[in-house]
């Protein structure tokens, strides 16, 4: 792909790989937790639970972390964790959202304004970002690692719903009812898939002048070394370098 490219930040992510399966675990066992305490230990009878430990296996957490987590929920002093999304407009009219997964809204809505006043941006009302994003289902797979005409033939007949590059990167986006159905097809074709996530993906990208970027990621960067914070999303138009 030439030019811009709403995978470009692909790459950002990929520099911070280490930080990131830190957070993805933390966040699985948070969820793990909560889907117990709802609906019970046994992911036959439990949905919710059921997701969640498709979503662990697909991003490799060892068993003992979540059986040690499944155990925990069922103790009483165990506090429940809540999902929460703050939204907000960076620099140059960028939209921000941030997933959050915590035991505690007050720390979380101080964290946040400590971080705007630090690093500027405003806090935005619910829905006056996120309509700029829809939640997709997306798999990046090396190029190295598989064949494009192949994988782009079994993604087509499983449903998903576009097929991108990125320069060593092949990127499927679904339906996020789909992802796992998608991923479990690539699997069966013998390619690994790198990052099975859920996204918030951008419908429009906003561009912005240098000094603006550099604003924006310095934000961004702030927001991710949150403990409760487990990803951030942006509409801001990275160059591909």
């Amino acid at each position: 792909m030439a030019g811009h490219s709403k995978w470009a930040n692909i790459k950002h992510k990929k520099g911070r790989a280490d930080a990131k399966k830190g957070k993805i675990f933390s966040r699985i066992a948070k969820e793990i937790i909560s889907a117990v305490k709802v609906g019970g230990s046994d992911p036959k009878s439990n949905p919710r639970l059921r997701l969640v430990l498709q979503k662990a296996k697909a991003a490799n957490v060892p068993n003992d972390i979540i059986d040690r987590n499944i155990k925990k929920a069922s103790s009483t002093d165990q506090a429940d964790y809540i999902e929460m999304t703050y939204e907000l407009y960076g620099y140059g009219g960028v939209g921000i959202i941030v997933d959050i997964m915590t035991d505690n809204k007050n720390r979380m809505a101080s964290e946040i304004h400590i971080a705007t006043n630090k690093r500027g941006g405003t806090i935005a009302g619910p829905g006056s970002v996120a309509f700029n994003f829809d939640r997709k289902g997306v798999i990046q797979i090396s190029r190295k690692d598989a064949i494009e005409e192949e994988l782009f033939q079994v993604a087509s007949e499983v449903g998903a719903e576009d097929f991108d590059q990125t320069e060593d990167m092949y990127v499927i986006t679904t339906d996020p009812a789909e992802l796992y159905n998608v991923k479990d097809a690539i699997n069966k074709l013998g390619f690994k898939c790198d990052e099975v996530s859920l996204e918030m993906v951008p419908k429009v990208l906003v561009e912005c002048d240098a000094e603006a970027i550099k604003a924006n990621e310095a934000l961004i960067e702030w927001l991710e070394q949150i403990d409760d914070v487990d990803n951030v999303y942006h509409n801001m138009d990275l160059p591909d370098e």
